[in-house]
């Protein structure tokens, strides 16, 4: 049975911090638990990952294994249907080109893809690179004339 005179704390004390540079009866004096000499003794030292002292690392002697089509994967700048409706008026053309003029691309793109969230009221040319299913769906209801992978 549970009473105040058997209680006991289950807690785990509270390791108190270590303090440094108090004196050689300390054990953590002179040098404070760094050793001598070396980088890991001087101040601002800071142990890169996978770092063996100057040794060649492990991650380094083994050998890569596999393929991976990362490297030349082709990622599209994206624009959903809501923005295309408050970037641009009714009969404008919408491509990389004039995304550019309204400031919504910048830089080097790979080409442009237009995704399905909002609605598209405008009646807007759409010469796009790709678009995504949803959004097909979206503009082939509104009646609204889209071209895809076409450079002009």
């Amino acid at each position: 049975m549970l009473k105040l005179n058997n209680l006991k704390n289950t807690k785990k004390e509270r390791k108190g911090r270590k303090r440094v540079g108090r004196g050689i009866g300390s054990g953590m004096g002179k040098t404070c638990g760094r050793g001598e000499k070396g980088a890991g003794s001087r101040s601002g030292y800071k142990r890169r990952l996978g770092y063996e002292g100057g040794q060649f690392r492990l991650f380094m002697k083994l050998p890569i294994r596999g393929f991976s089509n990362a490297r030349f994967r082709k990622v599209f700048d994206a624009i959903n249907l809501g923005q295309i409706e408050k970037l641009y008026n009714d009969g404008d053309i919408v491509n990389e080109e004039t995304l550019r003029q309204h400031g919504y691309i910048n830089g080097k793109i790979v080409g442009v893809k237009v995704l399905g969230k909002g609605e598209l009221t405008k009646k807007v040319t759409i010469n796009v690179d790709a678009i995504s299913s949803g959004a097909r769906d979206k503009l082939q209801k509104a009646k609204i004339p889209f071209t895809v992978g076409e450079k002009e």
